[in-house]
């Protein structure tokens, strides 16, 4: 491929935003070596009334799904998010330049997923430590990797409602 193949690829598709994978993915792990680093597992730091630093891990999938699984769901999540990775960066590839919202959102995700990936290949299990919670109702302990993950699909559903709206409008001002 030609140096100028390579630039088109890198400035007018949906790799241009590749660097906000890459950001993800280094703000993903710089965290969870912090963590790693300087916290006990287990250990719980109140940071507000409703949010704590707590080190835990997570053998599973979100919300710890299989976390209690023998051992086989650490390599299916890995194979997994290998193959959404590979689908993304393909289509990362071939989004106009026109589009934002929608590669922004992939390349969340995928830095999202990336991180996790790498948690599962070399730990064995995914890092969590941001702990939301209030009074005694409590939300799962995740990592930044996966808030990306869910900006990146929010992101998705609203470019989806957002050109259903663009498409209706289309429609029918053909009629």
């Amino acid at each position: 491929m030609s140096q100028d193949n390579m630039l088109n690829l890198l400035t007018q598709t949906g790799l241009r935003f590749l660097w906000l994978a890459l950001l993800t993915l280094i703000l993903d792990q710089w965290s969870k070596h912090a963590v790693l680093a300087g916290m006990e597992l287990y250990q719980s730091i109140q940071i507000t009334p409703f949010f704590n630093l707590t080190h835990t891990r997570n053998y599973g999938a979100a919300f710890s799904f299989l976390n209690d699984a023998s051992g086989w769901q650490r390599w299916m999540f890995t194979a997994i998010a290998v193959v959404v990775s590979v689908v993304i960066l393909r289509w990362l590839k071939g989004a106009p330049k026109h589009q934002i919202m929608l590669p922004v959102a992939f390349s969340l995700i995928l830095g999202g997923a990336l991180g996790n990936v790498y948690d599962r290949v070399v730990y064995g299990y995914v890092v969590d430590f941001l702990h939301v919670y209030y009074q005694q109702y409590e939300w799962p302990v995740f990592n930044i990797a996966d808030s990306a993950i869910c900006l990146g699909a929010f992101l998705l559903i609203i470019d989806m409602f957002k050109n259903k709206e663009q498409n209706g409008e289309a429609d029918n001002a053909g009629n």
